[in-house]
């Protein structure tokens, strides 16, 4: 539950409280996709509709953001309304989650700052689109997102379609071994790349449903192996990309990013918009498609986790 000393800066949205209280299952969602991840009014709907996906599935959704510097566990509908229409919020991580509060801004939390707020609310598992990872030329930038980190030390499932594309997969795979993160495929032996549901690299785990993938998070905890846990889950087929057409449209984003100096923070922004705009909205279809793919999957790892 929530530390004492959190309290006054937290405000947990009563359907997602009540369900905390009782054992219902309840499933975290991030806000940067609000606020980062694609443009008003789809972000809004998109947001919605996970909700709804979660609801249907039996859970409770909880999206996390940090409002006006309240820290906030699962948001209304007004709330996230405000939160999509929102100019010139923050992206928020470990590291300036506390700045947001202590200024009284407002923020979408990245996959790291979910994560952290889920497991101070008491809540077992996040879905999110994709984690970030090793940003591609990372031996000379150094550009590793906080995400990595985060799963090594916070016991959270997360559910994603894998890292997102534009990232350098195999080395945040290794980097995750290093850091001792299971990564688990959901029913494949090859890791997901976002848009498309393969890429070159095989899985490191497999496993091919909500009561296993439970079954494992609840060992772990027993034998006191701490942090998280990353499911990959793949796109439906009729939604993706192809990886060999995807390959070429993220090429032609990043020499984009290049040639504008864009840096840190900034990158995946970025080439997610560039990416919208050079495949004339496909990229945010699948985008959409595969967020609410993993709702569906959280939803049953949740209810899983409650049942025992």
């Amino acid at each position: 539950m929530t530390p004492e000393t959190a309290r006054p800066f937290t405000d947990i949205h009563a359907p997602v409280a009540e369900a905390l209280a009782v054992g219902r299952p309840v499933v975290a969602l991030e806000s940067t996709i609000i606020t980062h991840g694609m443009p008003y009014p789809d972000n809004a709907a998109m947001a919605m509709n996970v909700e709804k996906i979660i609801t249907d599935g039996g859970a409770v959704p909880a999206t996390i953001a940090v409002v006006d510097g309240r820290l906030k566990i699962g948001l209304s509908d007004e709330e996230r309304e405000r939160l999509a229409k929102t100019t010139g919020a923050m992206k928020l991580s470990r590291a300036d989650l506390g700045f947001a509060v202590a200024e009284k801004r407002t923020g979408g939390t990245t996959v790291a700052a979910t994560m952290i707020a889920a497991h101070m609310a008491g809540i077992k598992v996040f879905a999110t689109g994709g984690i970030g990872g090793v940003h591609k030329g990372a031996e000379k930038s150094f550009d590793i997102s906080a995400d990595l980190d985060e799963l090594a030390r916070t016991p959270v499932i997360v559910v994603s379609a894998g890292a997102k594309a534009i990232l350098d997969i195999e080395k945040t795979l290794e980097v995750l071994e290093t850091r001792g993160v299971p990564v688990v495929a959901y029913g494949s032996d090859v890791m997901p790349a976002f848009w498309s549901r393969t890429s070159p690299h095989k899985a490191p785990l497999r496993l091919d449903d909500a009561e296993r993938i439970a079954g494992f998070f609840r060992t772990r905890a027993s034998l006191g192996l701490g942090g998280g846990m990353l499911v990959a889950n793949p796109v439906p087929e009729k939604d993706e990309i192809p990886a060999s057409v995807m390959a070429g449209y993220i090429a032609a984003a990043q020499k984009a990013g290049e040639k504008e100096g864009i840096s840190g923070k900034a990158v995946t922004p970025f080439l997610l918009g560039k990416l919208l705009e050079i495949t004339e909205g496909a990229s945010l279809k699948t985008n959409i498609a595969l967020v609410e793919n993993n709702a569906r999957l959280a939803a049953k790892i949740a209810a899983a986790l409650e049942r025992g």
